[in-house]
């Protein structure tokens, strides 16, 4: 009978049904960082417990470190001790962790791909719930609490009730200046925030069998926004060209096992989805979030939403709770908007990829006066090849602030935070209420290229136009 990737999976790691349902599942991969693990290893301590499986957990510190400060002690007491709480979790419990003096740190979900790590027809789970990154190199990553995280440290395993399947097929070919952060918007608007929930979101189509792993990463990354357990996309060649030499991928004669074990994990034809979704690429357009949630977008040519155009009530209370904290007139067209900071990163769209992107169009340009913005690279390892290639130099020319790695202004758990209202045009993946750091600041979701533009006129800017976008 026919299988998806998904049930595939599900059935390789199961290792019993519960009384109550749920599966428990074998995790083949387990990150961790410095916000979620602390109490979790502290419960192992308190259980007279070891880790149970550390050659399969990897250690990384993204959230608190700040993206201005390399040396220590930071000037943050509580950065300072999560790091060396981290530190000793990790030297204890014999887990593998890519400190900050590795040269390969970075934030955990673009640190397990380049590393290797991340391998189709695994499971992965991770204390963050952005985990669904992974899901773009044919993996069933899932984004995991503190006792989950307990759980999986003290037994590799964790109990899961099973999902639905929906195939989110993108066919045709995208116009140029859209990107695959505007193909996850776009569905998200299109589905909603909730349209995922009880669903793994399996993507394909034309245009996905021609993006790259990074572009992959992106759409994958945010399955959680529209309320999936998991996104992914079905392993091909371009999945085992990025994995191939990669320090932790099979090497020399492991490597075609590898290979032909992880081509059949991949959905057969023909198999069962719960759901079936057909989007053409050519109705997509860069796309800016203008609400509270990242379903609340609209492309850079609409006005912003009118509650009184609309009959449902609840449809209208939501849009008058976001227009209210975002200050932002409705019908007003989203172009035009004045922004006050620019932030390039997160692990959305903080690989190399990202960068060259923006880099070819921003040589020459300068951000506008007033316009605070920072580039942050995604890693060490993508901070140094930007570097190699004079990617941060371009970044530094046009007034960026290039800095460290880590998760920066993404959910500001560290110095990169908004100041009051200001409002961000962010290549991150949330813009809930004070997700920037302060309680009153304002995000606007785009594409790392409308970033650079909003950054050098000031405002919301149409790409296409500003870089003369043409193919």
């Amino acid at each position: 009978m026919p299988k998806s990737l998904f049930q595939k999976v599900w059935d390789a790691h199961a290792v019993r049904q519960l009384a109550n349902g749920q599966t428990q599942l074998l995790i083949g991969t387990h990150l961790i960082h410095e916000v979620t693990s602390p109490q979790a290893f502290g419960m192992l301590r308190d259980l007279g417990l070891k880790v149970l499986m550390p050659h399969r957990t990897f250690a990384t510190v993204d959230h608190i470190v700040p993206t201005d400060q390399f040396a220590e002690p930071y000037r943050d007491p509580l950065a300072q001790a999560m790091m060396e709480e981290l530190r000793k979790n990790c030297a204890e419990f014999g887990v593998t962790f890519f400190d900050r003096a590795s040269g390969k740190q970075g934030i955990v979900h673009i640190v397990g791909p380049e590393q290797g790590i991340t391998q189709p027809g695994t499971t992965i789970a991770c204390g963050d719930s952005h985990t669904s990154t992974h899901g773009a190199f044919g993996a069933i990553a899932f984004g995991i609490g503190t006792s989950q995280v307990r759980d999986v440290l003290a037994t590799q395993t964790m109990a899961l009730g099973a999902l639905k399947v929906r195939r989110i097929n993108v066919t045709g070919k995208l116009r140029p200046g859209v990107y695959a952060k505007d193909v996850i918007l776009h569905i998200i608007r299109t589905l909603g925030v909730n349209g995922g929930t009880g669903f793994a979101y399996e993507y394909g189509g034309e245009v996905f069998d021609r993006f790259s792993m990074e572009e992959r990463m992106t759409v994958c990354n945010m399955s959680i926004e529209g309320g999936a357990r998991a996104g992914y996309v079905n392993p091909d060649e371009t999945t085992f060209a990025y994995l191939k030499g990669r320090p932790y991928a099979p090497k020399a004669a492991n490597w075609a096992a590898a290979v032909a074990n992880w081509k059949s994990f991949a959905s057969d034809p023909g198999c069962h989805y719960d759901d079936v979704v057909t989007i053409d690429a050519a109705e997509i357009a860069p796309t800016v979030t203008w609400g509270i949630n990242p379903a609340q977008g609209i492309s850079i040519n609409e006005t912003i939403p009118d509650a009184t155009k609309t009959n449902a009530a609840d449809e209208k209370a939501s849009i008058d709770e976001a227009l209210a904290y975002m200050k932002l007139k409705p019908g007003a067209p989203i172009k035009g908007t004045k922004i006050d900071v620019a932030f390039l990163g997160s692990c959305t769209n903080g690989r190399l990829s990202d960068f060259q992107e923006v880099a070819k169009f921003l040589k020459g340009k300068h951000v506008a006066p007033g316009v605070k913005a920072i580039a942050v690279p995604g890693s060490q390892g993508v901070g140094v090849l930007c570097v190699s290639l004079g990617i941060d130099q371009v970044f530094r020319d046009a007034g960026f602030e290039w800095r460290e790695a880590g998760c920066s202004m993404c959910l500001a758990m560290n110095p990169d935070k908004l100041i009051g209202d200001q409002l961000c045009a962010s290549s991150s993946n949330r813009n809930f209420k004070g997700r920037q750091g302060s309680p009153t600041g304002r995000t606007l979701l785009m594409s790392p290229l409308m970033v650079a533009a909003a950054a050098v006129t000031g405002a919301v800017a149409d790409a296409r136009e500003v870089f003369a976008v043409n193919g």
